[in-house]
């Protein structure tokens, strides 16, 4: 008969760990931070949390991690008022009333399923791909407007070609004239003496 240790980690436990890590990175805190909070919640040490991340869950959360700091990177350009006020909320939780900050945020953890984390990751991923289909198509408007342009100047370009061809044409056709009737005089002239 196999025993089970004790202190051994849950699926439930994995999916706390990486959710609060990635949620760290995504506020731009540290890992730290996370495994000192995880490490509170599940009754284990910070070090236990990090062991924990670092062999067997990061692996699995590679692209959510890299997603997570692409969020903290856009979160920081985009709203850098409310960071403060994040901090500062942070600072009042931890000097009183941490356990009324805690329960709503167990709360919503619980309501958290992987369902829903991969629901909102593939409407993220939908969105940056429709970020960078609006920027293309920018960039295809602005090609596009620079190419009429040029195609305008071409075909001005061509016009005056053409006219300047006219006249040098008809000028040339003159020319022949002109000399056409220099020559039948004097054929004249020689003809009569």
């Amino acid at each position: 008969m196999t025993t089970i240790r004790q202190d051994a980690w849950s699926t439930d436990e994995d999916l706390i760990l990486a959710e609060v890590v990635l949620r760290h990175i995504r506020e731009g805190s540290t890992q730290l931070a996370a495994f000192e909070e995880v490490g509170e919640r599940l009754s284990r040490t910070s070090a236990a949390c990090g062991f924990r991340w670092n062999s067997a869950i990061r692996k699995k959360y590679e692209s959510a991690i890299s997603l997570a700091k692409k969020q903290r990177s856009k979160a920081k350009v985009a709203a850098e008022p409310f960071e403060a006020s994040a901090e500062e909320e942070v600072r009042t939780d931890a000097i009183g009333d941490s356990l009324q900050a805690a329960e709503p945020h167990s709360l919503e953890e619980k309501d958290l399923t992987m369902e829903k984390v991969i629901t909102f990751l593939e409407a993220y991923h939908q969105n940056d791909k429709s970020i960078e289909n609006v920027q293309m198509i920018k960039r295809l408007e602005s090609e596009n407007a620079e190419l009429i342009k040029k195609v305008e100047r071409l075909e001005k370009e061509k016009r005056i070609i053409a006219e300047d061809y006219k006249a040098l044409i008809g000028i040339m056709d003159r020319a022949r004239q002109l000399s056409f009737y220099d020559q039948e005089p004097k054929n004249v002239a020689r003809s009569t003496k």
